[in-house]
């Protein structure tokens, strides 16, 4: 009797960029241990709500606990099944040869946001987290001529093909793999005003292809692969 080999399967993964680094190295070793092809398409969490909405069917989707929360009540995701990655900080980003800003307090932050030539800052979680930090600080009507925001990833070319001195808000893990690219990470936010954004991977209602890249998710060499990414 002819063995018969199961055919390799297409995941199709819907995740927020703050966690692209790790996820996309983690997809490789699932990719080599099990065959299958994890399809990654990175968004904003926005966009993610607006893409789900308007009809779009992932295997997996990664985003914040809430946005998973939201997904699970609309019956596009299975809540249950949902495996916690760990937590993104935020970061502050100068290109390579820019002078470096203190921003090892608060009251240095603000000199250097009030200082720099241009602050950059994306559409996404940690974009809207910064947006409210800017207010209350009591800087934002101050910088509002010099500020630039974009969706997601957008920020990164403009940001290191600067030629001044800008700076730039991201999640750690993205500023850590933009190294060698062209920026560099300055700092995390001072503790007194870091905010951390949890991010879990759930698959969709009867997807069992999503249901085991989840939990492959799960293992310890993924959570490994995660942790050396900056992702808590």
């Amino acid at each position: 009797m002819r063995e018969i080999i199961p055919l390799a399967v297409e995941i199709n993964v819907l995740s927020g960029a703050a966690v692209e680094p790790a996820l996309i190295a983690a997809a490789d070793v699932f990719h080599k241990r099990t065959g299958n092809n994890v399809k990654i398409t990175f968004a904003t969490t926005p966009e993610i709500r607006r893409l789900v909405g308007a009809g779009a069917t992932p295997d997996v989707v990664i985003a914040p606990h809430a946005a998973l929360d939201e997904l699970a009540k609309s019956g596009t995701v299975d809540g249950t099944a949902r495996m916690p990655l760990g937590r993104v900080g935020v970061g502050i980003v100068i290109r390579d040869g820019a002078p470096k800003p203190d921003v090892s307090t608060t009251d240095a932050l603000k000199r250097a946001v009030l200082d720099a030539d241009s602050v950059i800052y994306n559409r996404a979680s940690s974009g809207l987290y910064v947006e409210g930090l800017l207010q209350r600080l009591g800087l934002a009507e101050h910088i509002q001529a010099k500020t630039k925001r974009y969706t997601g990833t957008d920020m990164i070319e403009p940001l290191a093909k600067g030629n001044g001195k800008e700076i730039g808000f991201m999640p750690v893990a993205q500023i850590l793999n933009c190294r060698g690219r062209g920026l560099q990470l300055a700092g995390p936010l001072p503790a007194d005003i870091q905010n951390y954004t949890r991010y879990a991977a759930a698959p969709a209602l009867k997807s069992e292809s999503g249901l085991t890249f989840v939990r492959f998710l799960g293992t310890a060499e993924a959570k490994g692969i995660f942790a050396s990414a900056g992702i808590e």
